[in-house]
């Protein structure tokens, strides 16, 4: 494995101070990383308490272990988290106080070239989160046809450009490297936000390869099977693509965020949400880590009585 780069958790305080309304609870880092939101939950937490710590990527495990293995409150989960309730032993569904998201990709992700996700270096187009199963950003680039591969960047990357650009990616295949990418993205573009685009484009193919917003749902709707009446869910999402998902499921308990209602009218909603606005970093924090500038922060709790 490369030299570990620590990913400098976002909103640490706030997520960590919404999350924990039991000392002693159970609770999930849904996205383990490098183990520093998890750090922080253990320092809030009592004896008995216990935290599962759920990551797909190896590389991230190993690295909490260096922080975390000693602590008996801790146990590591390998596995994807839109498997959420089948990676959680029965034992604890219906029992946890909180489960913590923070989506997106981690610095070390980003910072090594092996992993094929930064346009800043050149390496593989891999861009795959897990155990290198499935399809990779290579097969993306130069397998898919025009209409897929225009969809995924329009709709995913949300890029106003995305014929041309789908058009000049089949047109210059094989694709072989980041940087390869990089330059035929870059060959039809214009204007002062040419690297927005890039980054734009590299961020769809990239939920796509993951599945990230199809992960994303399964993922919430198990937690409402996993959390005990009152346990929370705190996500923190980095575009808007994944708030939107969070931000109608929190409000009515589907991804439509169309709140349905009973048989005498009363609207039905199994999540109640704790912070009505959106919580984002402090320009101070933002300052320290620039990663942190898109963070937003919701948080809901499971209706019903404790």
């Amino acid at each position: 494995m490369a030299d570990y780069i620590p990913h400098i958790p976002v909103l640490l305080d706030a997520s960590v101070e919404f999350l924990i309304t039991n000392r002693s609870g159970i609770y999930i880092d849904a996205t383990l990383g490098s183990g520093g939101h998890s750090t922080e939950i253990l320092k809030n937490l009592n004896d008995d308490a216990l935290l599962l710590g759920v990551d797909q990527d190896y590389e991230a495990h190993e690295a909490a272990q260096e922080f975390l293995s000693k602590d008996k409150r801790f146990r590591p989960v390998k596995g994807n988290f839109g498997y959420l309730s089948t990676l959680i032993p029965d034992k604890y569904h219906g029992k946890i106080a909180g489960i913590l998201f923070d989506l997106g990709i981690s610095t070390h992700q980003i910072k090594d070239p092996a992993r094929g996700f930064s346009f800043q270096h050149d390496g593989p187009l891999d861009m795959r989160m897990g155990d290198l199963s499935g399809v990779s950003a290579y097969e993306v680039v130069n397998e898919y046809d025009y209409e897929k591969l225009r969809d995924i960047i329009y709709h995913y990357g949300e890029e106003r450009l995305s014929r041309q650009i789908a058009a000049e990616i089949i047109k210059n295949r094989p694709i072989e490297s980041t940087l390869d990418l990089r330059r035929v993205i870059e060959s039809v573009l214009y204007g002062r936000y040419i690297i927005k685009s890039v980054a734009r484009v590299f961020q769809a193919i990239r939920i796509e390869v993951n599945r990230e917003l199809e992960v994303l749902k399964s993922a919430l709707s198990q937690s409402m099977e996993l959390l005990m009446p009152g346990g929370r869910i705190v996500a923190i999402s980095y575009h808007s693509l994944e708030d939107r998902i969070i931000k109608n499921f929190f409000r009515s308990g589907n991804f439509e965020g169309n709140i349905e209602k009973d048989f005498y009218g009363n609207a039905i909603q199994p999540l109640k949400l704790i912070s009505r606005q959106i919580i984002t970093p402090s320009d101070e924090e933002i300052k320290r880590n620039p990663a942190a500038r898109s963070a937003k922060l919701r948080v809901a709790e499971k209706a019903g009585e404790e």
